[in-house]
């Protein structure tokens, strides 16, 4: 690792967006630092609540930068089947076959995910891992310089927020961002199953709200909720016992009966538009550039896209150019553009259709949702959504 506080790229955020940039920068001419405000905490024997599906393009993509091939095929699940379901007798089925692909998705814990970014780049040449925490950020014709509360000072041609949904950079940056709360939780949890699920991945649009079954391996699931605030409260008061009981009914005991691998988490769900990712001398990705609702799964994959289109731009940049000019990262921003808004207003006028409560349009959804599963067009629509192919 180098010492210098001189770079030609600085990541803000080291979360698995941030890295996975830094891992697709791996062996660039440029000089990459990472701010991270925290240090990577080490992996447990259990199972991570927190799982993400990763579509074909980003399997390809994470392949590139050479984490993919570090994680574990054991504590990895390719997803072959989707089956949804809607409120009203509504129901969908698909195929990685359909989609033309191995598999839909392959599903991945968070924490050997981003285990496997930060192995991927470990010790390589030109490349930092900063601990600390930013205080001030100035963006400059010269440069950028970001001040640390340690009394530290970073420079570089272009800094990259990279730090979440309540992004710091961003908002020292002056660039606005507009967040809709659903008035949901996100009720994630791990459960061991009683009947095989083959590959499957269910999704029921419920009264209660969008109950995702995820396949793992062993014959083993995690769930996402996604549900009122109020119902979410009452399923993270639930015993582990109480909790599978409910979790099996409400999937109509697809899988049979469940047992509780890992505790039931919740967090707020929340769309998120900015007015820019783009900035003289700064750049956004992932959750800092915009946030879906993770009805689709898409939150993770739209990041991993952005970081690289980004890699893709700042590399296909002369020498000597100017990282940090808007003519280089309006390239970046033009090429992210369509589908984070096709991915947003799809999720979002998902979700208002089959919103909580919402019963004036049950006939339609639920009819619509067999429809498009007999229309060769629709139904391919469907699939390309659900595997991230757009």
């Amino acid at each position: 690792m180098i010492p210098s506080d001189e770079f030609d790229i600085l990541i803000i955020g080291a979360g698995l967006a941030g890295a996975s940039l830094a891992c697709a920068l791996r062996g660039s001419r440029f000089r990459v630092g990472v701010l991270e405000a925290a240090q990577t905490p080490c992996l447990a024997e259990g199972w991570d609540a927190r799982i993400y599906a990763i579509s074909p393009a980003n399997v390809a993509f994470l392949t590139r930068t050479g984490a993919w091939p570090r994680l574990e095929v054991q504590r990895m699940q390719a997803v072959s089947r989707m089956d949804v379901r809607g409120d009203r007798g509504g129901r969908l089925q698909f195929s990685a076959y359909d989609a033309g692909v191995d598999a839909l998705a392959h599903i991945v814990e968070s924490n050997r995910l981003a285990g496997a970014l930060r192995e991927a780049v470990q010790g390589a040449a030109g490349l930092s891992f900063i601990p600390g925490q930013a205080a001030r950020l100035s963006l400059e014709e010269a440069g950028a310089r970001v001040n640390l509360t340690d009394g530290r000072v970073l420079r570089a041609a272009l800094v990259v927020g990279a730090d979440g949904a309540q992004s710091w950079t961003r908002a020292a940056a002056g660039l606005r961002a507009t967040t809709h709360s659903y008035d949901e939780l996100g009720v994630v949890a791990n459960f061991a199953c009683e009947k095989p699920h083959r590959a499957t991945a269910y999704q029921w649009f419920r009264a209660d709200g969008i109950l995702a079954y995820l396949p793992l391996p062993a014959n083993q699931i995690s769930i996402v909720w996604s549900t009122p605030e109020a119902h979410a409260r009452e399923l993270l008061g639930l015993s582990h016992e109480a909790l599978a009981a409910r979790v099996a009914e409400a999937g109509e005991h697809v899988l049979g009966g469940l047992r509780v691998l890992t505790p039931a988490q919740g967090f707020p769900l929340r769309q998120l538009r900015t007015s820019a990712v783009v900035a003289p001398r700064l750049a956004l990705i992932g959750d800092a550039a915009h946030g879906v609702h993770p009805l689709s799964g898409h939150g993770i994959n739209l990041g991993f896209q952005d970081a690289a289109a980004l890699s893709e731009v700042l590399q296909a940049a002369p020498a000597g150019r100017d990282l940090g000019d808007m003519r280089v990262l309006q390239r970046y921003a033009a090429m992210r553009a369509e589908e984070t808004w096709m991915i947003q207003r799809f999720t979002h006028g998902l979700h208002e259709l089959f919103r909580p409560g919402f019963a004036p349009l049950s006939w339609l959804r639920n009819a619509g949702m067999d429809v498009a599963g007999k229309i060769p067009l629709l139904r391919s629509m469907a699939v390309r959504y659900a595997a991230g192919l757009w």
